[in-house]
């Protein structure tokens, strides 16, 4: 005689897969919210750090050429 809880439920499976679909879908939102959390902390902390050294990191302007054609 067989064992009735080894037999395959398509009920059961088709549960688990969805929760499956879910569970995946949330995971790789909360990476992505992580990934742009850690992204964000980074660029600010940059700037912070370089903005403590006033003058040292400047941005210099480019002198623009002068063109033949005015107008272009």
């Amino acid at each position: 005689m067989s064992n009735p809880w080894l037999k395959k439920n398509p009920f059961m499976s088709m549960w688990l897969s969805g929760a499956n679909s879910v569970a995946n879908a949330a995971r790789g939102k909360i990476a992505a919210e992580a990934k742009r959390q850690s992204a964000a902390m980074i660029t600010k902390t940059t700037s912070e750090t370089l903005g403590a050294w006033p003058g040292l990191f400047t941005a210099t302007k480019r002198k623009r050429k002068k063109t033949h054609f005015p107008g272009v």
